[in-house]
């Protein structure tokens, strides 16, 4: 007996029934799901940054601080020159979106400042790397060209009170009864807390400041007729950068900038702009 051809439509039919039989319900579903060009896989791109835009930085700064930082801003009598001091002037950029800064520079009788604010957004064009890590990678690169020192622990011991009991019961000298051996222990005492204090005031990371931070502080070589003291503080958030460099170089030879004065007051201006950010 002759067989018959199979019909095209028929086959097709039973081979989609065929398929509805034995066919797993996870396969349809992915081959559903599956884009056009797509293995199935999925792939979750990486978090942008927090922030899209970058504040103004000639106007970051208020008057108040700028006459903290800029004593001879305030020595201007022109009402025009003054105003234009307070300006400031942008830095050269090419993507107002990614970096940009301001710079201001006056003279008074003392000293001449310089200051120098510059934001930065840190943007990364991995999917895999997210804004914040690459923002992340390139403050830490800053932190180790900026070389800080070792932090230093302190040992000082706490003197004993003049006047009060020693350990055996006895009481100590009075104020009045000092010996030499008294005398050179208050020195070294002042010497240690003068060596503390300066410890204190070294180059170091600094805490409560944005995501992370340091502070940097260095002053021309002894020797040099310029003794000029650039106090740098840079801080992260999220994928924002700011970094806040302040230069004094006083106008009499031989003055020697105050380091604390200029720490204090830069770190209060980064911790005003860091405010700005929350």
């Amino acid at each position: 007996m002759q067989r018959k051809a199979y019909v095209p439509g028929v086959a097709a039919l039973l081979a989609a029934l065929l398929a509805g039989c034995t066919g797993g319900s996870g396969s349809d579903d992915t081959a559903e799901d599956a884009k056009p060009g797509d293995s199935g896989t999925t792939t979750v791109a990486a978090q942008p940054g927090r922030y899209l835009t970058l504040p103004e930085p000639c106007g970051a700064v208020g008057h108040g601080t700028l006459d903290s930082l800029l004593p001879g801003i305030r020595q201007i009598t022109d009402e025009d020159q003054r105003a234009e001091a307070y300006d400031g002037e942008s830095t050269l950029t090419y993507n107002t979106d990614r970096k940009v800064g301001c710079r201001w520079k006056v003279e008074s009788t003392d000293a001449t400042d310089h200051l120098l604010v510059d934001f930065e957004r840190v943007v990364s064009y991995d999917n895999s790397v997210s804004d914040d890590s690459q923002a992340t990678d390139l403050f830490a690169t800053k932190v180790v060209a900026a070389d800080l020192p070792e932090p230093v622990v302190s040992t000082t011991a706490t003197p004993t009170p003049t006047g009060s009991a020693s350990a055996s019961g006895a009481p100590s000298a009075s104020p009045s009864s000092a010996t030499p051996t008294d005398a050179a222990s208050a020195s070294a005492t002042d010497s240690a807390a003068d060596a503390e204090s300066a410890a204190a005031l070294q180059p170091r990371l600094l805490d409560g400041l944005g995501d992370e931070a340091f502070l940097d502080d260095e002053l021309t070589p002894a020797g040099s007729t310029d003794q000029r003291r650039t106090v740098t503080v840079a801080f992260r958030t999220s994928n924002v950068i700011v970094t806040i460099e302040y230069v004094e170089q006083p106008t009499a030879l031989g003055t020697v900038p105050d380091s604390k004065e200029m720490q204090d007051r830069v770190q209060k201006l980064a911790s005003q702009l860091a405010g700005a950010f929350d």
